[in-house]
Formats: C-alpha cells, structure tokens, sequence
C-alpha cells in the first residue's frame, strides 16, 4: 500500500531554514510527481510545490518562490522541501502527496512553527 512518511519539522525562529523530508513506498516512485501541501490552523489547505517526476522541475506558491526549493532523491525514493527565510505565515502542518490513477494519498503531516 502506498505510504508516505513525512520528518524534519519543528520549532524554528524567523529567518531560520528547515529540511522536510518524505519517504514513500508501496508505488513507482520515480513515474510520479510529488508535491507539498501545508494547512496552517483555521486556513484551508494550500498547495506549497510540486515536483516532477524526474526531478527535472519545481513549481511553487507565489508565497514561498525565492525561499523553498522542492526537490528528489529517486534512488532513495524520497521528496524533500529545503525552507530558508522563514516567515511566521509559514508556520503550518505541512504534508507529502501523490497522486495515482485518480487518488490522491497523503502522509501524516510534520509540523513547521516559527515563532520566536
């Protein structure tokens, strides 16, 4: 079955950088693009990047271009999120998604906080 296992979130203060990490099983990780979502409390959830499936491009929110670089490791089966400049506004649950023939399967959610 199709899992993904988000890690690397936690307290940070603003301007600081974290790394979030997803490891996925249970599909052909390398035939599918993967993205980041976040939902920050009383917000709906807002796309963040999506990545393809070679790696070879990124699109981002207009809220984090410049500062989040999504990027993968196929041969690790792994998508991470690099998060630099961060603002208060990105304090979120941020989560790894995937879409397959049809469904979209989503992990746990690592939390961000920036706060100082």
């Amino acid at each position: 079955q199709v899992q993904l296992v988000e890690s690397g979130g936690g307290l940070v203060q603003p301007g600081g950088s974290l790394r979030l990490s997803c490891a996925a099983s249970g599909f052909t990780f390398s035939r599918h693009a993967m993205s980041w979502y976040r939902q920050a409390p009383g917000k709906e959830r807002e796309l963040v990047a999506t990545i393809t499936s070679a790696g070879g491009s990124t699109n981002y929110a207009d809220s984090v271009k410049g500062r989040f670089t999504g990027t993968r490791d196929n041969a690790k089966n792994t998508v991470y999120l690099q998060m630099n400049s961060l603002k208060a506004e990105d304090t979120a649950v941020y989560y790894c998604t995937v879409r397959i023939v049809g469904k979209r399967y989503w992990g746990q959610g690592t939390q961000v906080t920036v706060s100082s």
